[in-house]
């Protein structure tokens, strides 16, 4: 342009010759050629005011006059670069400056327009996730796209800027930009592909917000997430880690916004309707039957629990209403059943439930969740063909041992007549022959691992109260006897059969009364949960049950021990004697009593704690919540991006459990005392017992009796039993969850105002309540929502129900309930007493009569089967302190060095769990035969290990 406009004067005839036309054309020179050496400085990367940020380029693009000038790529910094200014064009200020000047009012330009004026190109790398896997069909479509690729039907991309243009009042975007080499790269075997796409921006684009995918392959793909580089803040980050749908499916285009997290009032303009959209979509109408490629959350009530199209007695109730209160669940949308308009029609294994698609397992969590559901299958196999022998009973406690040693085929000396019977290639059967070898042989529980006699003490009955798998019962005795809150006009008298004269020789020489004021006396109550449900519980076949009470004291050495075990039955007339109290034995018939009621007990606790403190509130309870941060939180929340982590896999759990676990005829009903009438009893422990407020370790240690109020200790609290591990250990994970949750909730809110002027976190917290636990809106205790401390500790509660609750409840199931005789899940037989016909035969074969009494050899391999599922952490697994793109979750710095500081605290507090492992002092975690308590330790290996705690409830 310089060199035309010199020829232009040079060539000028003197009659044209204008001094003033010359000037301007000498200054439009000089403004080229200070653009030139802007640009030289800012491509070399000297800006032209030092401090300034200045665009890096790539010497490679000097080496021809003819080349595009593009930016380098430095995807994976460790670290987000932000900028503090929060608005930063394509190109540095100092250029754009100098790109304004001009000495005549006839060449000025506005700033956009000579911003507009200067075009780049910015590059994305865009990482997408294969599949390990692929069947015929995924195969295919592969092939077809790499060669639609070819021919124009790409992955289409497009920027979206953080402003609006001030032509259109619309966002500014880029120019629609391809993703390259597609179909080169279709047969990379790699588990992560990196692709680019280069787009064209000018000078007055601003910052980078959210990017548009339209996905125009046959083929979903796995979209991890794109990093931007070109711009003068540095690389900009799109975490996406969602599925992408082909346009024949879901013909809008994706929006993925950056990791820079924006509370509703400050969004920027250019992103305020891409944000309320991406919403309005998550939503969904609430109409329609739900796609297995779509990602709508909703909520629905759990009528899809049972089959009455298929028997009436697989007829369930629905859970969620008036009378039976529930949370709800993810809406499916399905047809109701013929016979049943309010009841959902099913879906049965293996076909796949809905949940959206973003939450159903990856596939390495499929391949491990597969290979339990393997085992599961063949043990439905095996009755088919021995019917008989499966129904035996245990004859003795060897025969259980055989479990581990040789398996549950080997042992039945059938292995090769079950593979003769499968309609498969002699080839595939040979190999699943070989296969099975260990899918039906188990490991030795690690209950056994120290001491394989330890379950049959009574400190060790006592010690799993404070240590085991179920640690949430055990309450301090306030009253003494022990209190029913049932109707006495309907469940009789409410004091129990409990007397000081039961308790009083086990005291240490203390009175009752002197051992409920020193805080001595603890329980296990378990009454009025089971009471109400007994006549129909021991009407079903191979169901007998009681209501129990076992109260235990505290020792001066800091252990408990049982004193006392009352068994209720419902009361039926004056002269039936419903209740009964067993103490510890004294001669050898009242040492068969003591253990059977031991089972009892075991079995109650096993159920109460499968049915109320695992699957209700952790599963059920977390799910409104889930479901409601993905339909009012957008992913630039701050909020929602705390809680992403937290919220992995739990709706396709939950939804795998409504298909097989908790579902009619499923494993919970088959393998627990309660049978049908299981979920009716969480659903009465909801109404009843559960608070939200009381879900936070502090608040329900205080509920229970466990503690005291204290200030003067380290977490505001004194522990009535000093070696409590449970609490001991959850105390740690709590003050770090909530310190984290503090520091971050205080990095947005800097006042009470700002989160109640937060519309998508009230809708949020509404919605959760008023819909999600719609049955229990009204009650007066939900907290408030008012002030930055409610909000740390709502969400301090969430974090920690996700993740430790859960991880305390859940992944020890196997190393204490593998062994059925420590936690038999159901019990088959009443304890007879003198006047019972079966009192000869327990008298004369207690063994066989216990073992009548507990799961058959069938029961017991398919709850076994169940439990090491429910038991295994996956590879994937995901523990708390860790998250994907640790770096780039979020583009605040700040808050990424304080997830670093969370992470080193996680890990002080597992080298700390590890040394009261070691400690003799602590002896309900340290001794002779005594198994540690790792449960909350936070890391693990894959496997069933009994310790790591995820951040999500993922199994």
């Amino acid at each position: 342009q310089t060199t035309n406009k010199l020829s232009t004067i040079s060539s000028s005839s003197p009659t044209l010759y204008n001094k003033t036309a010359q000037d301007s054309i000498f200054n439009s020179i000089l403004i080229d050629y200070t653009i030139v050496m802007a640009l030289v400085k800012e491509i070399m990367g000297h800006p032209l005011i030092s401090g300034r940020p200045s665009l890096v380029f790539s010497a490679s693009h000097f080496k021809k006059k003819t080349q595009t000038t593009q930016f380098s790529i430095k995807p994976f910094d460790r670290r987000p670069k932000t900028s503090k200014s929060g608005v930063v064009s394509a190109i540095s200020e100092d250029l754009v400056k100098t790109l304004r000047f001009s000495t005549t009012t006839g060449d000025r330009k506005s700033e956009e327009e000579e911003k507009a004026a200067v075009k780049f190109k910015v590059r994305a790398v865009v990482t997408v996730r294969n599949k390990n896997k692929e069947d015929f069909k995924e195969t295919l479509f592969k092939h077809l796209d790499a060669f639609g690729d070819k021919i124009g039907r790409n992955i289409v991309l497009e920027l979206i800027s953080t402003e609006l243009d001030p032509k259109t009042n619309l966002p500014k975007k880029s120019n629609a930009a391809v993703l390259k080499d597609w179909s080169e790269k279709s047969k990379t075997k790699a588990e992560r592909v990196h692709y680019t796409a280069e787009f064209t921006v000018d000078a007055a684009f601003g910052t980078p917000g959210a990017i548009t995918i339209m996905n125009k392959h046959q083929k979903e793909f796995f979209l991890e997430c794109i990093t931007i580089e070109g711009f003068a803040l540095g690389p900009v980050h799109f975490p996406c880690n969602s599925w992408v749908q082909s346009q024949n499916d879901h013909p809008e285009k994706r929006i993925f916004f950056t990791n820079q997290p924006f509370l509703p009032s400050e969004t920027p303009e250019g992103l305020r309707k891409p944000r309320g959209k991406e919403l309005k979509n998550l939503r969904g109408d609430g109409t329609g039957v739900r796609k297995l490629s779509d990602r709508i959350y909703d909520f629905d009530v759990y009528n899809d629990l049972g089959n009455p199209d298929k028997s009436s007695e697989l007829s369930r109730p629905k859970l969620g209403g008036r009378e039976r209160p529930y949370p709800r669940r993810c809406r499916t949308g399905r047809q109701p059943t013929d016979t049943d308009n309010e009841a959902e029609s099913r879906v049965e294994k293996p076909l796949p439930m809905y949940v959206p698609r973003d939450e159903q397992f990856e596939e390495t969590k499929q391949d491990t969740f597969a290979a339990g559901r393997l085992k599961a299958v063949l043990h439905h196999l095996v009755p088919s063909l021995k019917a008989s022998i499966l129904a035996d009973d245990f004859s003795d406690f060897g025969e259980i041992d055989d479990l581990y040693k040789e398996g549950l085929l080997l042992k039945l000396g059938f292995q090769d007549e079950i593979f003769n019977k499968f309609p498969l290639p002699k080839g595939i059967v040979n190999t699943l022959q070989e296969s099975s070898k260990g899918l039906l042989k188990y490991d030795t529980p690690k209950i056994l691992s120290k001491d394989k006699n330890a379950w049959l003490r009574d400190d060790e009955f006592a010690r799993q109260a404070i240590a085991g798998i179920n640690p949430v019962n055990i309450e301090r005795v306030k009253t003494f006897p022990p209190v029913s809150n049932l109707d006495p006009e309907i469940y009789g008298p409410q004091h129990s059969a409990l007397t000081s004269d039961h308790i009083i020789g086990h005291l240490d020489g203390l009175s009752v009364q002197q051992a409920l004021e020193e805080n001595r006396l603890y329980m296990l109550d378990y009454h009025d949960i089971f009471l109400p449900f007994l006549d129909q519980i021991n009407a079903l076949d191979g169901r007998k049950a009681y209501a129990t009470r076992t109260i235990f004291f505290l020792t001066r050495l800091g252990t408990l021990k049982p004193v006392a075990i009352e068994l209720s039955l419902p009361s039926h007339g004056p002269n039936h004697r419903s209740k009964r109290v067993v103490t510890p034995p004294v001669d050898a018939t009242s040492n068969w009593v003591w253990q059977l009621a031991k089972a009892h007990v075991s079995s109650n606790d096993a159920g109460v704690h499968q049915l109320v403190n695992h699957w209700l509130r952790t599963h059920a309870c977390l799910e409104p919540f889930i479901i409601a941060a993905h339909r009012q939180l957008s992913a630039m929340h701050p909020i929602f991006k705390l809680l992403d982590p937290h919220m992995r896999y739990t709706l396709e759990i939950n939804a795998l459990a409504r298909q097989s676990l908790i579902s009619a005829d499923g494993v919970i009903e088959g393998g627990f005392t309660a049978g049908q009438y299981g979920l009716e009893m969480s659903s009465a422990a909801y109404k009843s017992s559960w608070r939200f407020d009381m879900e936070g370790l502090p608040a329900d240690l205080i509920r229970r009796g466990m503690a005291v109020p204290d200030p003067t200790q380290p977490h505001g609290l004194k522990l009535l039993i000093e070696d409590y591990p449970y609490a001991n250990d959850g105390l740690l994970i709590w003050s770090a969850i909530q310190t984290w949750v503090r520091t971050y909730v205080e990095r947005y809110y800097p006042n009470s105002n700002s989160i109640q002027t937060d519309s998508e976190l009230q809708s949020w917290y509404s919605e959760s309540i008023n819909v999600g636990h719609a049955d229990l809106r009204e009650a007066e205790w939900w907290p408030k929502l008012d002030t930055v401390d409610d909000l740390v500790s709502i969400l301090t509660t969430l974090v920690w129900l996700a993740s430790a609750q859960h991880a305390a409840l859940n992944f020890g199931q196997y190393p204490y309930g593998g062994y059925v005789p420590n936690r038999p899940p159901l019990m088959r037989r009443l304890i007879p007493d003198e006047s019972d016909p079966e009192y000869a035969s327990f008298i004369s074969d207690p063994e066989k009569f216990y073992f009548s009494s507990m799961p058959s050899l069938l029961q017991t391999s398919k709850f076994m089967a169940v439990v090491d599922t429910l038991s295994t952490h996956s590879p994937d697994e995901e523990y708390i302190g860790e998250r994907q793109q640790p770096s780039t979750w979020t583009g605040d710095a700040e808050i990424v060095d304080a997830f670093y500081g969370f992470a080193a605290e996680i890990g002080r507090i597992e080298k700390e769990i590890e040394k009261r492992n070691s400690d003799p002092n602590r002896r309900n975690r340290c001794g002779a035969g005594v198994l540690p308590y790792e449960l909350l330790v936070p890391s693990s290996e894959p496997g069933v290990t009994c310790r790591g705690v995820p951040n999500s409830v993922s199994i």
